[in-house]
């Protein structure tokens, strides 16, 4: 199949790529049309905070809740409480309240907004209500509301919007990243190939890929809810293995070529071998992807969605255009007669000997034991603080210094403590309808949230018009992602609201942005092992079927724990301890969402197939040639490693150009990221796994008898052309089999059948 599409491809080359070019448009004009659309709203279906919320509607807010618009006045001017300051605030909330989307404005004076000035006069807000129907608010309307306080500007007071107005704000694009990435991208690909044409041509299938993508999640997001946060973590993955995909075919493409077969045939040739393996690394992503599902959470759903659009975008691409474009410009991407036309194997070999990763194989393969022990000794440093790793909410007091988020936090804070920036919401559900606010139910539970230690103030409850829900607003007297607010809402939940309504008809729960993020992390937490062990079989199977080795399909999937705790560690470090955090644009430490561990577990374990499926094919088929482990084990990793250590270098060059973002949550993926693929392609499988292969020896490739006839015949890079000779089944045991034990009596023998696709 992947041959035929192929040569389909690279015989049509115009047409194919006047079909993705007319893609490309149309999902451009539908994202022109209908928009792009992303929600930070978290549902967390059957938990409390969720019934909270859902119990919100009874009462007639705006559903995009009440925004902050925050006055200051500096030293130097006028307090809020001056005759002149008062007139300008409160022409500006008239203002205001004309700006479309803007239903109500409640001023520092008015009755309602008693609470909304402190007690120096030097700090109040505009408690504005939008009628956006639950969807985000564009930053046009943040714009919007803060011109329109021109009022209150002119006075000499400092306007700064809060809440979601200020995210709105502070949203940027991540272009710059992307920028960077490919720049980064080019200069390692154009070093390498020594071509500029060669260097570019994987730019190009990233950069489409990453337009196509992008549209597509942009449209997506009309049907579900896509957090902003999938988007930037789609791009940064998808251009990532948009490049890696590419180069591994664009190298196979250049080898074919230098040795003499044509420019259509090489092109086939390509996408029946590296595109197969590229097919099955996709797979294997978006598999692993798949299991975040078991997670059963909405925020999940999406934030695995979005990265496995972007990873099929690239395999695609990959299998289809890039045929297209090697036939196109197959003249200029065939290497100059010389040392270029060898082989990656044959390149690491002087007539004076090995180099480069062919005198690194030798020495794993001389000290396989040393090497195990100092690759395990580096990640196990690496990987100590992990052990520290607990989930905790970030705020906008962790945004970077200068956005409108973080002034408007630090304001409010100062002016009524910490705790304002975010409350927590207090519902109760009557049996008997309450005549008002004074009934002996409502009153008994004000009472008891008012004498809860770690409450600064509870607002007045709320009756909806049936008289069946009441409300009411709890302000923490610390900040919403101190861990204290969080033990604040457990105690609220299970000794506080229970005993102020025993005996009475009354249900209450408690939501909140902090209660709903305690709630999304507790569950998390609870769902994570089978989440873990989900990717880790699926991993396993998918490289038993590829290699029919149950020992590397098990070593492979315990190595890729290795890096992944290692890239935990430096998290917890970097984020949660602190150290470091203001080389990369934080003031301190942050904690980590629940979220961002799980998600980078599924996407590393994806993405470290590609690096293992091109390692062990290379490693496979020179044991299959010769029968010796051990040269086996020097042949693949002299072959492969400087492929994988050039792909591994485009990919955290991706990844660490998102360290520039202000987002705390782009930058822990950027790192994270960045940090496992890094140990991945070097002390992973540059050391790790080589010097482990050496120790098993022939029982790397021990397959019970049944277990052969269950498993499909599968060659992830055989292209169909290149036979290899069957191994003559004899007593011959090379050294390091010697020392490891002969073929395990009672098992299938490997043998070289290779079948075409």
């Amino acid at each position: 199949m992947f041959l035929s599409v192929g040569r389909w491809c690279a015989r049509r080359p115009k047409r194919t790529l006047a079909a993705w070019l007319l893609l490309l448009t149309v999902s451009a004009a539908a994202v022109a049309v209908f928009g792009k659309v992303t929600t930070e709203a978290v549902t967390i279906p059957g938990s409390d905070s969720q019934a909270a919320r859902d119990a919100g509607a009874a009462f007639h807010d705006s559903a995009s809740g009440r925004q902050p618009v925050v006055l200051y006045a500096p030293p130097g001017a006028a307090g809020l409480t001056d005759p002149g300051t008062r007139r300008a605030v409160e022409a500006a909330a008239r203002a205001i309240g004309k700006v479309p989307h803007v239903v109500a404005v409640t001023t520092p004076y008015a009755p309602a907004g008693k609470n909304a000035l402190s007690a120096d006069g030097r700090t109040g807000y505009l408690t504005v209500e939008l009628d956006l129907g639950g969807r985000d608010i564009a930053a046009d309307t943040t714009r919007s509301i803060v011109e329109a306080a021109a009022p209150a500007t002119g006075a000499g007071l400092e306007v700064t919007a809060g809440g979601d107005l200020a995210a709105a704000a502070d949203k940027g694009s991540t272009g710059h990243s992307e920028i960077i990435g490919l720049t980064a991208a080019f200069v390692v690909l154009a070093v390498g190939f020594g071509s500029l044409v060669a260097a570019g041509v994987p730019l190009l299938n990233g950069a489409l890929g990453l337009a196509v993508s992008l549209s597509a999640i942009g449209l997506v997001g009309h049907l579900m809810d896509m957090p902003s946060s999938g988007t930037t973590i789609a791009a940064m993955i998808g251009l990532g293995v948009g490049i890696d995909y590419t180069l591994f075919c664009l190298t196979r493409f250049r080898e074919l070529r230098a040795s003499g077969v044509g420019v259509e045939e090489a092109a086939a040739r390509t996408m029946a071998g590296s595109g197969k393996a590229v097919a099955f690394a996709g797979c294997a992503v978006i598999t692993a992807l798949a299991g975040l599902a078991l997670g059963g959470l909405p925020l999940l759903h999406a934030l695995a969605l979005a990265p496995a659009i972007a990873v099929l975008v690239a395999m695609a691409l990959t299998l289809t255009l890039l045929p297209a474009l090697l036939s196109l410009l197959g003249r200029w991407l065939t290497p100059k007669a010389g040392p270029r036309e060898s082989s990656p194997a044959q390149a690491e070999i002087a007539p004076q000997g090995p180099r480069g990763w062919g005198r690194a194989a030798q020495y794993v393969a001389a000290r396989p034991w040393r090497c195990l022990l100092a690759g395990l000794l580096l990640t196990g440093v690496l990987a100590v603080p992990a052990s520290r790793l607990t989930f905790g909410q970030l705020d906008a007091g962790d945004k970077a210094a200068g956005t409108s988020s973080r002034i408007a936090y630090d304001r409010l804070a100062d002016a009524f403590g910490p705790g304002v920036n975010g409350p927590l919401q207090v519902t109760g559900e009557l049996s008997r309808p309450a005549a008002g606010p004074g009934d002996g139910r409502i009153t008994a539970v004000s009472d008891a949230l008012l004498a809860t230690h770690g409450v600064a103030s509870v607002a007045p409850a709320q009756l909806s018009g049936d008289g069946r829900q009441v409300r009411w607003q709890v302000t923490p007297t610390t900040a919403p992602g101190d861990p204290k607010t969080a033990a604040l809402v457990r105690d609220l939940r299970e000794d506080v609201l229970p005993r102020a309504t025993s005996g009475a008809d009354q249900v209450t729960h408690v939501g909140g942005a902090t209660a709903a993020q305690d709630d999304l992390n507790e569950r998390l937490a609870r769902r994570m092992p089978v989440i873990v062990g989900f990717v880790l079989a699926v991993a396993a199977l998918l490289l038993l079927v590829a290699f029919r080795s149950p020992v590397i399909a098990v070593k492979a999937a315990l190595m890729n724990l290795v890096s992944v705790a290692a890239a935990y560690g430096v998290l917890t470090a970097v984020f949660p301890w602190g150290w470091g955090a203001d080389l990369i644009g934080l003031g301190g430490p942050v904690p980590v969402p629940g979220y961002v561990p799980l998600l980078m577990f599924a996407v590393l374990f994806g993405l470290s197939m590609d690096y293992e499926v091109f390692l062990l094919s290379a490693v496979r088929a020179a044991y299959l040639r010769g029968g010796d482990n051990r040269q086996a084990v020097i042949g693949g990793l002299t072959a492969t490693g400087r492929i994988i250590t050039s792909a591994a270098l485009i990919m955290v060059s991706v990844f660490l150009s998102y360290l520039l973002s202000d987002d705390p949550v782009v930058k822990m993926f950027g790192l994270g990221l960045a940090t496992a693929v890094a140990l991945d392609a070097t002390v992973v499988r540059g050391i790790l796994v080589p010097s482990t292969m050496v120790l098993l020896g022939r029982a790397n490739w021990w397959l019970p008898v049944w277990l052969d006839r269950l498993l499909p015949h599968l060659d992830v890079e055989d292209d169909g052309q290149d036979q290899v000779q069957p191994r003559a089944d004899t007593d011959r045991t090379d050294e390091a089999d010697d020392a490891h034990g002969p073929h395990v009596p009672g098992s299938a023998p490997v043998t070289a059948t290779r079948r075409s696709s």
